[in-house]
């Protein structure tokens, strides 16, 4: 007689088997179909716990021949870290190929809320799950609410819209890393008296406003030596960034941070580098991409808080596919946690 371990796929030969009944009569228990003595299923389900049977979902889906469609509604433009998300979805696609579900991308301007929900009306015609970075705003609410209606899945990725009936929000705390942003320059600073400048790729994505309100809450509970100048919105963009921080440097000679909550990391560099001030304004983003990984390396960015692409796009798909199959999830393995990178231990 052969014990089930963690180590070892059970069948449902086996089960059939060990038990003494058809194959048939172990797929009517396993399914909760009717036809079955009361004796009997008590016997096969006897079994099963003893061989400690489980049953494989990826096998069922290829035997009743179902398959899933999915998509990821991400934001179009320059952005090294959307890049990363793009290609982490390429990956995942993979695997969920092997579990009877496909998966394609949008590209979209998630900074135009028309243009999002429009994107997202859209898809809602062609599949069952879809995650979208997220604008918190009324008519992208509208739009998640209306899929919602439908039955359709929907998980807000890297920016909520806590409002709407979305799924799940699959990315970091925000706010709590808004906060560590505002720890570590206040550190870095270590009691210097001056401002600090703040850029935003737009305060209407809540991921970027979360963490405005965490670094606004750190600084200024913690470090009141420091002023924060009021927000600049860059949407995301290099060419923008650069702009701005090169006014903010000529018109605010005591400027002491720059805190960049979204992208475009790379303009602010070069705005930074040309002052000659790279060295003596400390500057704190987010998002290990390989123009990050360089300023950090140069001395020009000093701490990089970062949340893990390859974990969040596969945390979505996995969400997305057990609601659309009425399967289980393991909840530890959703939660994506907040890294923090200098020079010392980028991995």
């Amino acid at each position: 007689m052969r014990m089930g371990t963690t180590f070892e796929k059970v069948t449902l030969v086996e089960v059939a088997q060990q038990a003494g009944v058809s194959l048939a009569t172990v797929d009517r228990v396993v399914n909760g179909r009717p036809g079955v003595h009361s004796r009997t299923t008590a016997r096969v389900e006897a079994v099963i716990a003893q061989l400690r049977y489980r049953p494989d979902p990826a096998a069922a889906r290829l035997a009743r021949n179902l398959t899933v469609k999915l998509c990821f509604i991400l934001p179009k433009g320059t952005n090294g870290f959307v890049d990363l998300l793009s290609e982490q979805v390429r990956v995942t696609a993979d695997w969920l190929a092997g579990q009877k579900a496909y998966v394609d991308t949008i590209l979209v301007d998630v900074f135009d809320p028309e243009a999002l929900a429009q994107a997202l009306e859209s898809a809602g015609c062609q599949y069952q799950g879809i995650a979208a970075v997220a604008l918190d705003h009324p008519r992208v609410r509208a739009a998640l609410d209306e899929l919602a209606a439908k039955d359709i899945a929907v998980v807000t990725l890297v920016s909520d819209a806590p409002a709407a009936r979305r799924l799940r929000y699959v990315g970091i705390d925000n706010a709590a890393a808004g906060r560590t942003a505002g720890t570590l320059m206040g550190r870095y600073l270590g009691g210097r008296t001056g401002q600090v400048g703040v850029i935003a790729g737009s305060m209407a994505l809540r991921d970027h406003s979360d963490r405005h309100f965490g670094f606004a809450q750190a600084i200024s509970g913690e470090h009141p030596t420091l002023t924060l100048l009021p927000a600049r919105e860059g949407r995301d963009d290099n060419a923008r960034n650069e702009a701005i921080v090169g006014r903010m440097l000529q018109e605010v000679p005591d400027l002491l941070g720059i805190y960049n909550i979204g992208a475009g990391n790379r303009g602010i560099a070069a705005a930074l580098e040309a002052s000659g001030r790279a060295r003596d304004v400390v500057f704190v983003g987010h998002e290990l991409t390989n123009s990050t990984r360089s300023l950090l390396l140069r001395g020009t960015m000093d701490a990089c808080i970062n949340q893990d692409a390859g974990h969040e796009v596969r945390s979505a798909a996995r969400v997305l596919l057990a609601h659309c199959l009425k399967e289980s999830l393991v909840p530890d393995q959703e939660r994506i946690r907040i890294d923090i990178f200098i020079r010392d231990n980028m991995p």
